[in-house]
């Protein structure tokens, strides 16, 4: 697995969480 595949992943992982937190908690965004 090169470094960016693994950037990559982070990113998607990331964005997956952001978008998991905003919807079971909406007023804090």
């Amino acid at each position: 697995m090169s470094a960016t595949n693994v950037v990559g992943a982070v990113l998607a992982l990331a964005l997956l969480a952001y978008l998991f937190v905003a919807m079971v908690r909406p007023e804090r965004f």
